[in-house]
């Protein structure tokens, strides 16, 4: 982990983007398509997985696992209005699934963000809410599409105590709620994860560049479940991040640091160890792009016999323009599922690890206005020591995508 945080400072103050000044909060200029007076909007819309889905239900071998032709068009917007020094922020999310012989499957998954930032010379102040209504599959464990409503609300103040320091406090509320009848591998998931995660946290942000911050982090969160309160628990975190300003070279976030995750029930054993989690972008030379994301952190399970799980994993990519305007695309995805047992409960496999991985690979041609016409292919398979939970599947098709 310090190796790689060495890396990343290393390349944000080493190959500084040609903006003038850090993001207050407005859009990449380069972003915003429709103005409409003070509104600035951004649009984009695709059409992917045009083609088979040969596993449609994750199901092993042994099942006779299902083929479909599906789609999915995942229609977005993003809306900034700028209120005096400050920006309301918004996005507009929705994803419509479609499969033609198994309509169980099909949905229509929703998602809305707002945002209130005020940057000042003394104090920044930045307020949030999202409402989710899904039903896409949560994770890489339950392969149910179980309807379920995420809301979240957040807020951070911090003041300026030297020329590039700042001092501040944030709080977060957290909510998932399970439709009341969704029943897999029987469990009723509201029963097993319904539940409100509130954190409170203390800040310390250096900013480094005008398109590089450094931020360390203590906070406290608790997570009450509503129908399983031997779930119940405490943790506390410390960690460094680092960011990067949509307008830099590289652009997202890369977070390390260590939890103390401590449920409530004596029969559900701690965890003390290292998190992170990594959401970056770069390009170089304006025609290869590589994207990464990594995670490492606890991740409740629907299984009140092992309660929860450590997900280690990455998400990978790179995006390479061939000539003119054709482009090639390799994906690599790899994550482990580490379950804990509760004590004094029977285990059909006691300590088990599940792997989940994927590939694919990627062909696309560029029309003019934004407009990229694809076809990939992709593998996935899961292996388990219970023999029901491992799968492989393999979808393949067309992706038609504007503003992406």
């Amino acid at each position: 982990m310090r190796r790689i945080c060495v890396v990343l400072m290393a390349l944000a103050l080493g190959y500084p983007a040609t903006a003038a000044a850090q993001s207050d909060g407005g859009p990449d200029p380069a972003k915003v398509r429709v103005r409409i007076g003070a509104l600035l909007m951004n649009p984009t819309v695709g059409i992917a997985n045009i083609g088979v889905d040969d596993n449609v239900f994750n199901e092993s071998d042994a099942l006779q696992p299902k083929s479909d032709f599906t789609l999915t068009v995942t229609p977005r917007t993003d809306l900034w209005l700028q209120l005096g020094r400050s920006w309301l922020t918004g996005t507009v999310d929705e994803q419509i699934v479609w499969y033609q012989k198994y309509s169980s499957e099909r949905s229509t998954n929703n998602r809305f963000l707002v945002g209130w930032r005020m940057p000042a010379n003394v104090v920044n102040i930045n307020l949030n809410a999202s409402y989710t209504k899904t039903r896409e599959r949560l994770g890489y464990e339950i392969d149910l599409r179980a309807p379920r409503q995420n809301v979240g609300l957040g807020g951070a103040v911090e003041g300026r105590v030297m020329s590039k320091t700042f001092v501040g406090v944030r709080a977060e509320r957290q909510t998932v709620d399970f439709d009341d009848t969704t029943v897999f591998a029987n469990a009723l998931l509201r029963d097993e994860l319904n539940h409100v995660t509130t954190t409170a946290g203390l800040t310390l942000r250096n900013q480094l560049t005008p398109l590089t911050s450094i931020e360390f982090t203590g906070s406290r969160s608790k997570d009450e479940f509503e129908f399983s309160s031997l779930r119940n628990s405490e943790s506390t975190s410390f960690g460094g991040s680092v960011t990067f300003d949509p307008l830099a070279l590289i652009r997202g976030t890369a977070s390390f640091g260590v939890r103390d995750f401590k449920p409530e029930s004596p029969d559900i054993p701690g965890f003390t160890g290292g998190t992170m989690a990594v959401d970056l972008t770069y390009t170089l030379l304006g025609s290869t792009r590589f994207t990464v994301r990594a995670l490492r952190d606890v991740q409740y399970s629907f299984d009140v016999r092992q309660p929860y799980y450590l997900q280690t994993g990455f998400d990978a990519s790179v995006a390479q323009q061939i000539f003119g305007p054709v482009d090639a695309v390799v994906r690599l995805n790899r994550q482990r599922l580490d379950y804990r047992n509760r004590a004094g409960v029977p285990q059909i496999d006691s300590d088990r690890a599940d792997s989940v991985r994927s590939y694919g690979v990627g062909v696309g041609y560029h029309f003019g206005g934004d407009v990229r016409l694809g076809f990939n292919v992709d593998n996935v398979r899961r292996d388990s020591d219970i023999a029901v939970r491992s799968y492989d599947g393999l979808k393949y098709g067309a992706a038609l995508t504007y503003g992406f």
